[in-house]
């Protein structure tokens, strides 16, 4: 199961989160996309159509984009965490320090641990 890709919100996530027989595996990106235009307001998210063509913009604006090194201590480090509790407070430490992580993760596991 997925967690959280770097796709996530535009290509904006820095973490790549998913469990595996080995644990809660966290991929750290080393770069970020950085857009030359700004990114096209949201659409309804019942509107599938709506929601295709901002997808397919998005992707175009991939071809034009930029990457720059993030710069922040765990730049392109993996991290394997043994159970939620620990893999909970690796992204917390992780969005503390700067690196960009969805706003429903932390919730989510939260949530998965069972303590909301």
């Amino acid at each position: 199961m997925s967690y959280c890709r770097w796709s996530t919100d535009d290509f904006q996530c820095d973490l790549y989160c998913y469990e595996s027989d080995e644990g809660f595996i966290t991929h750290v990106a080393g770069q970020r996309i950085k857009y030359k235009t700004p990114l096209p307001p949201p659409v309804d998210e019942s509107d599938f159509n709506a929601l295709l063509k901002r997808h397919e913009t998005v992707i175009g604006m991939l071809d034009n984009a930029e990457r720059e090194p993030i710069g922040l201590p765990y730049d392109g480090k993996t991290f394997c965490d043994h159970d939620l509790p620990s893999f909970l407070e690796r992204v917390k430490m992780l969005k503390k320090i700067g690196y960009n992580v969805p706003d429903y993760l932390i919730p989510m596991i939260i949530k998965e641990i069972g303590l909301d």
